[in-house]
């Protein structure tokens, strides 16, 4: 094999390792089980997130969640960006990384590009959750209103910072 074969290899190997990485868990976490898409299916209302580009500086921030014919998930977020006076629509798709009954997804709204959606901590009665990204940069509280209760919102704080997240850095949307 020469060289640029060697290289060309070694990009591709790369690529899709470092891709592959996307869609995981940060160490230490573990998603829920007992997971029934149907209850989590509808709209969510984002409480808080880290910061990250692709929502800075939108408000009223939501993530509905329907079936899509071929078995994944549609996810629409919306919010409204202060700075242009427009709301802003994305469209994406979820699926299960594995069994169906656990809380480990990935999401993507950039073709073949998936991230982690991890959902570490889901009320039984599927009011309110905690999320996490592939990494300690992304997480996100939602709730079925826009308002989540004060104590119930401090312990899901109080859980990420015990995971290792970045809590003071957290962003609370305004609904």
């Amino acid at each position: 094999m020469n060289l640029y074969k060697e290289l060309s290899y070694g990009w591709v190997m790369g690529l899709a390792l470092l891709l592959s990485g996307c869609v995981g868990i940060p160490d230490g976490i573990t998603p829920v089980t007992g997971f029934q898409v149907e209850r989590y299916l509808g709209k969510w209302y984002e409480v808080a997130r880290l910061d990250h580009s692709f929502e800075r500086g939108l408000e009223q921030v939501t993530a509905e969640y329907s079936p899509r014919d071929d078995g994944d998930i549609r996810v629409i977020n919306r919010g409204y960006n202060t700075a242009k006076q427009q709301w802003e629509e994305a469209e994406g798709r979820a699926k299960f990384v594995g069994a169906q009954d656990v809380g480990q997804l990935k999401v993507s709204f950039f073709g073949p590009f998936y991230g982690g959606y991890n959902i570490v901590e889901l009320d039984p009665n599927y009011q309110y959750v905690l999320i996490v990204g592939n990494d300690r940069e992304y997480l996100w509280i939602l709730s079925r209103t826009p308002q989540l209760d004060a104590a119930v919102q401090q312990r899901l704080v109080d859980k990420a910072k015990s995971l290792g997240f970045a809590t003071d850095k957290l962003i609370f949307v305004k609904q």
